[in-house]
């Protein structure tokens, strides 16, 4: 079994740890002030899916997808969450996967490895997004022999796109615009 899927990567100011269920309540908080709400009950079955998933997905030696809590060490507060997700969409569309076609797009839409953050409210604006987000493409660059990473977000999400250009991504917008959430696509090449 690939022992990628339980790693915990630490900062100058956070620790990175995969979520348990002692998280719920914060995970919660947060997921609704950044997601919307839903009720706690399909909160906790989502929580409980991904921590069984570390487990599932380690045993079928396949990436390390999932979120994980971002943990202030100053105090040990949850934070945020960040983490490596499947992400879907239409990529060679994109003028940096374009360049990579030997003929026009297909329009299929395509996973990625995507990276993923969201952090409490009274949490942004310090600069512990770039700094999770940083820990992981470094871990998913040095460590997995990740070739590419993506992050997409909407259009007027300004604070997702300065994390992204501050992680050195390519940001680049849909020419399509829809889906919404695939509206602005931020790609890092390794190397």
């Amino acid at each position: 079994m690939s022992t990628h899927h339980h790693f915990t990567l630490q900062t100058e100011r956070l620790t990175i740890r995969p979520l348990v269920m002692e998280d719920l309540d914060v995970v919660h908080a947060i997921s609704n002030e950044c997601f919307g709400k839903i009720p706690t009950h399909e909160r906790r079955e989502w929580l409980t899916w991904q921590i069984m998933n570390y487990t599932a997905l380690a045993r079928l030696w396949q990436p390390p997808y999932g979120d994980r809590a971002i943990v202030r060490r100053s105090d040990g507060v949850l934070v945020g969450m960040v983490g490596l997700v499947q992400s879907w969409g239409p990529f060679d569309l994109l003028p940096s996967f374009r360049r990579l076609l030997t003929q026009p797009p297909p329009n299929l839409s395509r996973p990625e490895m995507g990276l993923f953050w969201a952090l409490a409210e009274d949490a942004r604006g310090q600069g512990y997004a770039t700094e999770a987000a940083r820990a992981l493409t470094d871990y998913a660059f040095g460590t997995l022999k990740l070739a590419r990473i993506v992050a997409t977000t909407e259009h007027d999400n300004a604070s997702s796109i300065a994390v992204m250009r501050r992680l050195g991504m390519t940001v680049e917008r849909n020419p399509e615009g829809t889906p919404e959430w695939f509206q602005t696509v931020g790609v890092l090449w390794s190397g």
